[in-house]
């Protein structure tokens, strides 16, 4: 259980037992890399001491999985019975609808003046602030040494090294030569490290769409003909394979390359598997574009709470939490005190570089009310993309439409 409330509470209103008792309920996203480190552990801990000192108040989480807890929360929504807070991948959607509370009106000053300033960015909508930050990430490409060693090889900084290596890792035997996860879990994720790596992105340097860029195109014909016609990316196909999947197949032993976050450290150790990690590679040599990802906590209106809302949430990002859930997740921290604390600890040291990679990485353009949209058709097409036959400019062009007709409405 999550709560005293239990996980099996209804949603809604009022707390059963009586009128000034008051029962907030979240939906958030699992973090976890097995059944014995899934967020309810966290959730359970955080909410068992902020209700022993917030009588009268009962927090009620329920965790799902990333490839479902956006579709759970915007089925609520729909449904007319939003949570009194998300921990999602996209908040902009519901502050144009005008669904959500303003950050100012939950945090106390310090608290968020505290976030990163990127972030605080990225989390407005026409200069007002909903969006707040949770858990951030930054990417590396991850090898396995061993297979490398056995290969001869050494980290690839170009495109085209990585696809040697991959061919000669292939020659050897291993299975994922080069692990492409484009399936439904994260695929928006990988697209966007190869579209830097590639000299473009989803959005232009002046902020607006451009998706079927002719770079893009390259970058994606690319990875078609190189890693996936060639055989390089293993059994699955990219469009079924997920990020999950990939990073447990590494941590088996039977990946070679593939771009990695910081839980992915903790899983390949915990199964001995050495690796070492670079830069992603770009066309003539390491990408000068880092991607970096950041997960949101949003405040629903609709029943009210405000006061008890805030409060919970100035708990919640107090260093001792924000430091608890990035250690325990191996993520990045969201606040700027956490975030120097973390870079000069020992015990952090594994981290320092995807912290140093942090204040330079590019977000996805998620203060567009579009970007749900975008995110979720990148999911499902992008795959068909780099399969055999697929055409890369074609599915780019839709995904651009798609993008145009979401900013229009």
């Amino acid at each position: 259980m999550v709560s005293v409330a239990g996980l099996t509470a209804v949603l809604g209103g009022c707390g059963v037992g009586g009128p000034d008792e008051v029962t907030l309920t979240l939906v958030a996203a699992d973090y976890g890399d097995s059944s014995g480190n899934g967020s309810e552990e966290y959730w359970d801990g955080l909410v068992e001491r902020y209700e022993a000192d917030h009588p009268g108040v009962t927090v009620d989480v329920r965790v799902h999985a990333w490839t479902d807890v956006d579709r759970e929360v915007k089925e609520m929504v729909d449904a007319g019975d939003p949570p009194d807070l998300a921990q999602i991948g996209a908040y902009a959607d519901y502050a144009d609808q005008d669904l959500l509370y303003q950050a100012g009106d939950l945090l106390s000053i310090p608290v968020q003046a505290d976030f990163a300033d990127q972030f605080a960015l990225a989390g407005q909508v026409h200069g007002v602030q909903y969006g707040m930050p949770f858990a951030a990430s930054t990417r590396l490409l991850f090898y396995n040494e061993s297979l490398f060693q056995d290969a001869g090889l050494t980290p690839p900084t170009t495109w085209e090294e990585l696809a040697t290596a991959a061919g000669e890792l292939k020659a050897g035997g291993v299975k994922y030569p080069f692990a492409l996860p484009l399936g439904a879990e994260e695929a928006q994720a990988e697209t966007m490290q190869w579209l830097l790596s590639g000299g473009a992105g989803y959005v232009d340097t002046n902020g607006s769409y451009a998706i079927d860029s002719p770079e893009n195109v390259e970058t994606i014909t690319w990875l078609r003909d190189e890693l996936v016609g060639e055989g390089l990316t293993g059994p699955v196909a990219p469009g079924k394979l997920n990020r999950a999947d990939a990073f447990e197949a590494f941590a088996n032993g039977e990946v070679g390359m593939l771009n990695g976050h910081p839980s992915l450290m903790k899983m390949a150790a915990a199964k001995d598997v050495e690796f070492g990690m670079v830069p992603m590679p770009g066309v003539e040599g390491a990408s000068e574009a880092i991607m970096g990802v950041a997960d949101w906590m949003m405040a629903f209106k609709e029943r009210g709470h405000r006061d008890q809302i805030g409060e919970f949430l100035n708990f919640v990002y107090s260093e001792r939490n924000v430091l608890d859930f990035s250690r325990r997740y191996d993520l990045l921290p969201v606040t700027d005190s956490a975030s120097e604390i973390m870079t000069a600890a020992k015990e952090d040291a594994d981290l320092r570089p995807f912290l140093d990679e942090l204040p330079l990485s590019e977000l996805y353009p998620v203060s567009r009310t579009s970007w749900a949209t975008v995110s979720a058709e990148v999911k499902t097409e992008i795959g068909t993309a780099v399969a055999p036959g697929g055409n890369p400019a074609a599915v780019l062009e839709q995904l651009q439409s798609t993008a145009l007709r979401a900013e229009s409405r």
